[in-house]
């Protein structure tokens, strides 16, 4: 299916509602929006398989771009609205973009950005710039009828580079029609029920892989999105209460930060219409998800896959619940655990988690990534760590990236964070490896607190020994520092990285 289908079926049907607004855009105009969009991506000399570039906030504008690009057989490449300049300039230039589209919001940074990709098409939303023409004047002088040669283009996403630089995925594009299947649209159907009656609650950028291509798989559906512009844990049940959101997707900070609301204030909202509560992006404490059942029932799905799609794991509520902490069995791809020896680790022993017999990826113009994706035989890796149980479920460990080495002891920083997150004075945590001359390295905690008030040399000891309590004394921190905020993605993954590098400014960084 396709939203230029619902479109003469069901013109009048909200495709999206923005959340804060109450701007909705439904599916008559967004397949007008939509073919103005193609049109003039035609007019302006774009081909098959050429590129687009967006670096928006969440809009109302967002959404038609990408169904613009993807009907007229685009590559349309998303960027974090966090990135700073040189990112945009290495991304846009690296993805070959020939059209680089940004919003009025985020005019500070396309100032700097414009003289940086000379050659580019520049446009602005809500306004102009120099250097960037007006995209609504544009799009309004362009026809709202199809264009003729429509094909399906694809997103072409970026890591978020937590590790180093980000790494593109550029997929082949289909050459089929609009109106054919994709596997992830297969998936949504069959494993968590999307249909054209979703109503689906979308809190998070929709510039990361999941949430757009989410919210493009219940449009393709005929459902209606409820986009937030910004996450609320309050305003995010409110709105599953007021629009009775059927599905929605979550990553754990989200979880955390709903979970310590007030007791009176998450009663206050009905979050019984909710049949599918998706969440992934980073792993959820075994204390964190158990309560998040307790409170909504078994509608909790959880999967571990990345934008790469080399494999996909799935598990749903009734299945962690006895199998706490894992992250599911392989329903894509076939699970391998890899040791440092490179065979097999044995059930219940942590190692590299490969892919073998999946969807193959490259990263786009880095062969030497792609390369180091992979191992004699084959098989893909994401560059997580984790270990499957005798019933084959996933457990993950760490990125291999943030294993410390301690007096020769591997230690996981996320066995730390999962314990100490759910201390009723953290907000967020990172745990990670600084310099020791005795061992190498030890165990650094820096706490992002729900009071600042409390950022005191009493609460680091009190966090330290509440760690102990839980776990090994080697597994936990021998130091506590406090930030105000911690550079956590929205997408829910933590810019660790950011953090250890201030600790290891003198040495070489074993983070590369």
């Amino acid at each position: 299916m396709h939203p230029s289908v619902h479109a003469q079926t069901q013109p009048g049907k909200p495709a999206f509602i923005m959340a804060a607004t109450g701007e909705t855009v439904t599916y008559g105009e967004l397949d007008a929006r939509s073919n103005r969009g193609a049109q003039l991506f035609r007019k302006l000399g774009l081909k098959v398989g050429d590129g687009i570039a967006i670096f928006m906030e969440n809009n109302v504008h967002y959404l038609p771009l990408c169904w613009a690009a993807q009907r007229a057989g685009l590559y349309y490449t998303c960027l974090s609205s966090r990135l700073t300049a040189g990112e945009i300039e290495y991304i846009v230039k690296d993805c070959g973009a020939k059209i680089f589209i940004t919003s009025k919001a985020m005019s500070a940074m396309a100032a700097d950005v414009a003289g940086r990709i000379p050659g580019v098409k520049k446009f602005m939303l809500a306004g102009t710039a120099e250097g960037y023409d007006s995209l609504e004047d544009a799009l309004a002088a362009m026809p709202s009828a199809p264009i003729a040669d429509e094909t399906p283009g694809a997103d072409m996403l970026y890591s978020s580079g937590t590790t180093g630089r980000p790494k593109g995925v550029k997929g082949a594009l289909s050459g089929g029609k609009l109106t054919d299947p994709n596997p992830l649209l297969l998936l949504a159907k069959m494993l968590y029920q999307f249909d054209e009656n979703t109503t689906y609650l979308s809190p998070a950028p929709l510039y990361h892989a999941a949430p757009l291509r989410y919210n493009m798989s219940v449009q393709r559906l005929g459902g209606t999105c409820i986009v937030m512009e910004h996450f609320d844990p309050e305003e995010a049940l409110r709105l599953i209460g007021k629009y009775k959101t059927s599905h929605s997707q979550f990553v754990p900070t989200m979880f955390v930060r709903m979970l310590k609301l007030p007791e009176e204030t998450r009663c206050k909202y009905d979050v019984s219409a909710m049949k599918v509560a998706i969440h992934a992006a980073a792993p959820c404490p075994i204390p964190v998800k158990r309560q998040m059942i307790d409170w909504w029932g078994p509608v909790i799905f959880e999967y571990y896959a990345g934008t790469e799609g080399n494999g996909f794991c799935a598990i749903t509520s009734q299945e962690w619940l006895a199998h706490p902490g894992s992250v599911g069995k392989s329903l894509l791809g076939e699970l391998h655990i890899v040791g440092e020896d490179g065979t097999d680790a044995p059930v219940g022993e942590p190692g590299t988690i490969y892919f073998a017999n999946g969807p193959v990826f490259e990263y786009h113009n880095d062969p030497e990534k792609t390369a180091g994706a992979r191992n004699d035989k084959g098989w893909s890796t994401l560059g997580d760590v984790g270990y499957v149980d005798k019933d084959g479920y996933l457990y993950l460990t760490d990125r291999k990236a943030f294993m410390i080495i301690s007096g020769g002891v591997n230690i996981y920083p996320q066995e730390a964070e999962n314990v100490l997150i759910n201390h009723p004075k953290v907000a967020d945590v990172a745990v990670f490896g600084v310099p020791n001359e005795d061992f190498g390295e030890e165990v650094k905690a820096v706490i992002q607190l729900m009071d600042w008030a409390d950022a005191t040399p009493a609460t680091a000891a009190e966090l330290i020994a509440y760690c102990r309590e839980h776990l090994s004394q080697i597994k936990c921190p021998r130091s506590v520092d406090f930030e105000r905020e911690l550079p956590r993605h929205p997408t829910g993954k933590l810019y660790k990285r950011l953090l250890r590098d201030r600790y290891w400014s003198n040495r070489e960084s074993k983070i590369v």
